[in-house]
């Protein structure tokens, strides 16, 4: 829960610590993840400031902005302080952020290697402290349809469900080819015998439903592993 010692209300704080005041002093990007979302719940409660409460809603996601996208109204709408109106502000933060994300991966008419496949990815990686799973879906010609989120896992795992890659395969009109994709925190790109494991089944999976899993890429710091450039997806 937030911090007890901070329960003066942020119309009381000093102004270059309010978070709006330092925003418009210093700009958006100076500002914590806590104090963004505390601008966006504007009012806190008797015993919590806004910060408090914009720290119990990181805290629900394990601080982790990845999982934070994923987040529903009955998740958000069991933290004190966060009214119908709060949680309905906060969700539609987070669609027009996703959007944003999708608009700049859509931009893209065509995915045709594995570079353009890493740059319409990386957005979506904006955290890479744990483990992620997203899905490029392409139509015949290589055109970008989709990009779904599969999963969102742990610090040194997550779980590839071939169910549901290609239920959103199956459920994205026009969909011939996929490129799944998940990173590592540890920043070693090498595939493990799981990854290896998972690739194989999708590829599997994908000819029964006349799909064609094109490439499978391991994302890191800045770099990425690529299953097609390495002949180990052909």
């Amino acid at each position: 829960m937030g911090n007890k010692a901070n329960h003066i209300s942020i119309k009381n704080w000093a102004n270059e610590d309010k978070p709006r005041e330092k925003l418009l002093d210093k700009g958006a990007v100076s500002l914590t993840n806590a104090e963004l979302l505390a601008i966006l719940i504007n009012t806190g409660t008797q015993n919590n400031s806004a910060l408090d409460i914009a720290k119990d809603v990181l805290a629900l996601s394990g601080n982790d902005l990845i999982a934070f996208e994923q987040l529903e109204f009955n998740q958000l709408s069991k933290i004190k302080g966060l009214g119908p109106k709060k949680v309905v502000t906060l969700l539609a933060a987070i669609e027009l952020g996703r959007r944003g994300k999708l608009a700049k991966a859509m931009s893209r008419k065509k995915v045709s290697t594995s570079k353009d496949a890493f740059e319409v990815l990386l957005p979506f990686y904006d955290d890479l402290s744990r483990e992620h799973c997203y899905v490029l879906l392409l139509d015949q010609s290589n055109k970008l349809l989709a990009v779904q989120p599969i999963s969102a896992g742990g610090l040194t795992s997550t779980v590839v469900d071939p169910r549901i890659v290609f239920r959103k395969a199956v459920e994205t009109k026009n969909t011939a080819q996929l490129i799944i994709s998940h990173n590592h925190p540890s920043g070693n790109i090498n595939p493990s015998v799981a990854d290896k494991n998972i690739t194989q089944k999708l590829i599997d999976g994908a000819k029964l439903l006349d799909l064609k899993m094109i490439d499978h890429l391991i994302i890191g710091h800045n770099e990425y592993f690529s299953f097609a450039d390495t002949a180990l997806i052909s």
